[in-house]
């Protein structure tokens, strides 16, 4: 039976993989074992943003090196989802999960992982987008013995954005197509879920009809994938407990109430935060003007992950949070979600 570890480790630089090597050449954790790694580089998060194919490349090099397994095969298998951008109070690093073999009746945290099909431009931000999530989401389940959509906590994908000239694909405008793309991965979650019904999460609602929203979906994307790639969290029978996600959804960006709730869910030692948020695409928070939409010096997601990086690291008494942007359908609009990942003591 399996048991589920995390472990949060910082990194000097996007491709420095030291803090890993340690704990693999100490023996506290084997190679063998890692099945996903969920991180923050400090890049810009756009998609020219090469930290997180330096970081990936960098992480099955390492792994490659100490299971004899040939680097891409890792990198087949291994779900690795990295948002660049570190704004403000937010530290670069990266979460380690890995799975050992153990013994036990009880039910526990859960960790599965798939991969669709290799996604070509012209699907991106498409139904095609959409089938392949929700059938990687089900396998996901499956691979972790989760058998009800209920006992999911969050499913953590890492979308496509598209590669070279994407004349066939939905647009030609390069940050439109990755909001396809999370959008996409995001409306394939709720419908693998039941959190949006079927015949809603179509692709002409996409980006449109943000009533059609998952408070169990954090999307990201970039050009370092080719495939979705799916890591889905929930309970489950034969997993060795201690473990628990705390996940509860922003109504705002303001929503500090909503950060508080998923921190309560999950008492314990933090292991780790993620957060989705989203500019209200209103250009108003509660009523009041913000300015993130339009300044044209400093990238609208850039203002969101400083000032949501702020509030959730106030939170916790830690700046090493995940916080990514671009939460469409991802939570309430205009406000996202937040996970926190605890060990019980």
């Amino acid at each position: 039976m399996p048991s589920l570890a995390i472990h949060r480790l910082p990194m000097a630089h996007p491709g420095d993989l030291s803090a890993l090597a340690a704990l693999i050449e100490s023996g506290r954790l084997r190679a063998g074992d890692v099945r996903a790694v969920i991180g923050k580089t400090e890049g810009n998060g756009g998609l020219n943003d090469f930290t997180r194919g330096f970081f990936t490349q960098s992480l099955m090099l390492l792994l490659a090196a100490h299971t004899g397994e040939a680097a891409a095969a890792l990198t087949a298998r291994i779900p690795c989802v990295l948002s660049g951008g570190t704004e403000g109070a937010l530290s670069p690093h990266y979460m380690v999960f890995s799975v050992a073999e153990a013994t036990t009746a009880e039910t526990g945290l859960a960790l599965g992982t798939a991969f669709s099909p290799v996604m070509p431009n012209a699907a991106i931000g498409r139904e095609a987008q959409i089938a392949a999530v929700a059938e990687a989401v089900q396998a996901a389940m499956a691979d972790a013995g989760i058998a009800r959509a209920a006992d999911v906590a969050l499913v953590q994908v890492k979308a496509p954005a598209g590669r070279g000239g994407d004349a066939a694909a939905r647009t030609r405008d390069a940050k439109v197509l990755m909001a396809l793309s999370r959008a996409a991965a995001a409306f394939g979650v709720g419908r693998a879920l039941g959190d949006i019904a079927p015949a809603a999460a179509r692709e002409e609602a996409l980006l449109s009809d943000y009533a059609l929203y998952s408070n169990r979906a954090s999307i990201s994307s970039g050009v370092e994938v080719v495939c979705n790639e799916v890591i889905v969290f929930g309970r489950a029978p034969g997993w060795v407990p201690g473990l628990t996600a705390g996940v509860a959804p922003m109504r705002d960006l303001l929503d500090l109430a909503g950060v508080q709730a998923a921190f309560a869910a999950a008492p314990g030692e933090v292991l780790g935060v993620i957060a989705k948020g989203e500019p209200d695409v209103s250009g108003r928070i509660r009523g009041h003007r913000h300015t993130m939409l339009g300044d044209t010096d400093i990238d609208a997601q850039r203002h969101l992950r400083g000032a949501l990086g702020a509030i959730v690291a106030a939170v916790a008494g830690d700046g090493r949070v995940f916080v990514s942007g671009g939460a469409e359908h991802q939570g309430p609009p205009g406000g996202g979600l937040v996970c926190v990942f605890s060990r019980a003591v």
